[in-house]
């Protein structure tokens, strides 16, 4: 019984070993066509870089909605960089999701598809929600926090109480996307098994407005770090550097952008 309980294990590392394989055979000459490999590297690890920042800013303060605002009237510098920080996070999480989408459908077209489409759902639900946390802060330096609370107590109860809206029926795929595509990465071969499960606890990651860090706030953002980062440290070393011609552009791109910042407002 011994025996044959060794050989079980023994074959399914194998399998293991030879979905990895495969995959990464199917990937080797598949550079991310889009978004193209740096900016697949840069999102796969400053996206989930920057959620642990803003997870790590606001842990001092209770979860709760009462005491994010009570936070952000003390600490209002702090509260912004948090949230703000893990709100960028998630919008530069979009071309890294597109990347191991890509990568699994190389072997297992069904599951990229349907994971990577169910994550990005999510994503645009959870920048949905960042929008009316934004909103909720500048009200607050501007109606004071007791009338801010009540505020988000009644937008709570009419939230409750719609019938239908867009967002919130994508609440489900900003929760169960995440174990999709963790799924589809183990059975691909894209990620192993451990990795897979990292990636699947962001299934646990509170949604809502004013959602601080909650103690499982650690094990699904981490999870996420351990996922992607190493993917995109591997795709910065497996390829050629940037060209003269493409560096040229990109600090083109950044002073535009930065011109556009200092001077738009006032224009």
């Amino acid at each position: 019984m011994a025996i044959d309980l060794r050989e079980r294990l023994t074959r399914r590392r194998r399998t293991g070993a030879d979905r990895r394989a495969a995959n990464a055979a199917a990937n080797l000459d598949r550079p991310p066509v889009f978004p193209g490999r740096w900016v697949s590297a840069i999102s796969l690890i400053a996206g989930p870089t920057l959620i642990m920042t803003g997870t790590l800013l606001r842990s001092p303060f209770y979860y709760f909605v009462p005491y994010q605002l009570t936070a952000y009237t003390q600490h209002p510098a702090l509260i912004t960089a948090a949230y703000t920080c893990f709100a960028l996070g998630f919008v530069l999480l979009l071309p890294a999701v597109v990347t191991l989408a890509q990568r699994i459908c190389a072997t297992s077209p069904m599951w990229g598809l349907w994971g990577g489409c169910l994550v990005i759902v999510g994503l645009f639900t959870r920048t949905f929600q960042f929008g009316t946390d934004h909103l909720a802060f500048h009200l607050t330096d501007v109606l004071g926090l007791p009338t801010m609370l009540d505020g988000i107590d009644g937008y709570y109860d009419a939230w409750r109480d719609t019938h239908w809206h867009p967002f919130r029926s994508m609440s489900g795929p900003a929760f169960f996307g995440w174990i999709v595509l963790a799924i589809g990465a183990y059975r691909s071969g894209a990620l192993g098994l451990g990795r897979s499960i990292s990636l699947g606890l962001m299934s646990v990651l509170a949604l809502g407005t004013l959602k601080g860090t909650e103690p499982q706030s650690f094990l699904a953002v981490g999870g996420l770090c351990l996922a992607f980062i190493p993917l995109g440290v591997s795709l910065l070393r497996n390829g050629p550097r940037p060209t003269r011609r493409a560096m040229i552009w990109v600090a083109v791109l950044i002073g535009v952008h930065v011109l556009m910042t200092a001077f738009g407002p006032r224009g």
